[in-house]
């Protein structure tokens, strides 16, 4: 299956909740959601008017959501699912943690890309160190203590600095530690599904995968 290359606006408007694909524009009040709370296509404003939807149906959106929020293709998202279903605890909570770890989220969760999206990219391009090295693999797991950077040649890139001037308005998660004026930052410890601010229920994604 080929990565989603029409409007991203689109998938938030067909999960019927955003995805924050778009950075900032997401929490301005040119969010397609915002605009037109819902489903793209022709009969998207009547479409599940008269229906219920099934249980299936449920679990099915759940995991199309989750998915499209970390941009990940449908065999990147079921081979993460079956590797961390191998793995002692709760498939669920694993599985948000195995998404959250990934360096692209991580990048993204330091506040050095405005989307996962940019994270990807930035990554890819080899703008990214992990332990002082080049990792240029976005799907690559970062372990806790482990120093996450952007390169030094590539701190002035003006998508990082946007970035990172939007994130100083937050506050940075409780299992990581960012410091911004060196765009680096380290995981603390592995994050417990209370600190994983994603708005999923992941046990829907583990009953569909379980049929």
């Amino acid at each position: 299956m080929s990565r989603y290359t029409e409007a991203s606006c689109r998938q938030c408007r067909r999960e019927g909740t955003k995805l924050f694909l778009k950075g900032t524009r997401c929490l301005t009040e040119k969010c397609a959601v915002e605009r037109r709370g819902y489903p793209p296509g022709q009969h998207g404003q009547s479409a599940g008017r008269h229906r219920k939807a099934s249980e299936y149906a449920k679990q099915l959106r759940e995991k199309q959501k989750v998915k499209r929020m970390y941009g990940l293709t449908e065999r990147q998202f079921r081979n993460t699912f079956d590797t961390v279903a191998q793995e002692g605890g709760v498939k669920g909570t694993n599985l948000l943690v195995a998404l959250e770890t990934r360096l692209d989220n991580i990048v993204y969760r330091m506040g050095f890309a405005s989307s996962r999206k940019a994270a990807r990219q930035l990554v890819r391009h080899g703008h990214v160190e992990v332990n002082a090295r080049r990792v240029d693999i976005p799907s690559y797991h970062v372990l806790p203590g482990q120093e996450v950077r952007v390169a030094q040649a590539s701190r002035d890139n003006v998508g990082v600095q946007a970035a990172q001037e939007a994130a100083a308005r937050g506050a940075a998660l409780a299992w990581l530690t960012v410091d911004q004026g060196k765009a680096a930052g380290r995981i603390l410890e592995r994050p417990t599904r209370e600190q994983i601010p994603t708005n999923a229920q992941e046990q829907l994604i583990v009953e569909l995968y379980s049929k």
